[in-house]
């Protein structure tokens, strides 16, 4: 896999902004999972998950989110950006819309 279908694309004191593309299936769990550990991404309280660029999420994947954002010791305050309505579906069925606000 040459291109991540996920990446940090910015990330501050005060809000991390992740790009998706592509497709977030199994066969990327693994580097979804080790971009989530990632240190940038724990002193930000806000995430923006730019998903305009993502084709295609897996449970698998949506779940991941979720536990990541559920599993943090202080509140991160996700925005969903740009999912297209399939992906947006997902999300919603791993139960991500209720910890998260969904933006165009």
């Amino acid at each position: 896999m040459t291109d991540a279908p996920v990446r940090i694309a910015e990330a501050d004191e005060d809000r991390a902004v992740l790009a998706f593309s592509g497709d977030l299936d199994a066969p990327a769990l693994r580097v979804l999972e080790e971009s989530l550990l990632d240190p940038r991404l724990r002193r930000p309280k806000a995430w923006i998950l730019d998903m305009s660029g993502l084709d295609h999420i897996d449970l698998a994947c949506a779940y991941a989110l979720l536990r990541t954002v559920t599993g943090t010791s202080e509140p991160v305050a996700l925005t969903v950006r740009g999912a297209r309505p399939a992906v947006h579906r997902t999300l919603r069925q791993a139960g991500l819309d209720t910890v998260a606000a969904f933006t165009a």
